[in-house]
């Protein structure tokens, strides 16, 4: 029997970037404390790179953005990258959502205007050029997903 269901559909563009953030859990039961890049955000949240694993639910904090700010979120998500477990994909949702990312001119559908603490700086977030085929691009759905750079 096969079940039909509506595809699911993003609240908003994802954006490649490479950005460094420092993340640190909330929940003592789960200390973290690292030096991260974050690989993919939105308004939403962000997808960065980890030596370890989270549990699903740890309250965690990410500090150093662009500009300086820091924004509290929860893991929404946590994929081990290759067969090693040297490496995380680890999904994080905000819980203010916005352009924490000092994102310049975001995608429409973001509905948000550059974060106040990040207008201040010139510093924009490097954005990433590698291919989509190369890891850990490559988990990611090509869908959804915005480019900057490319037209």
């Amino acid at each position: 029997m096969e079940i039909l269901t509506p595809k699911a559909t993003r609240r908003s563009t994802r954006v490649r970037v490479e950005i460094p953030i420092t993340v640190t859990s909330m929940d003592r039961r789960h200390p973290f404390a690292a030096a991260c890049v974050a690989l993919v955000v939105s308004p939403q949240g962000c997808g960065f790179q980890a030596s370890r694993a989270l549990p699903l639910e740890t309250p965690v904090l990410l500090s150093d953005l662009p500009g300086g700010g820091s924004s509290s979120a929860r893991v929404a998500s946590c994929l081990p990258l290759g067969h090693d477990g040297k490496c995380f994909l680890i999904g994080v949702a905000l819980y203010n959502h916005g352009n924490v990312w000092g994102i310049p001119d975001p995608p429409e559908d973001w509905n948000c205007a550059t974060h106040p603490a990040t207008a201040a700086t010139n510093a924009a977030p490097k954005v990433a050029t590698r291919s989509k085929e190369a890891w850990p691009y490559n988990l990611f759905s090509s869908h959804g997903e915005a480019h900057f750079g490319r037209k």
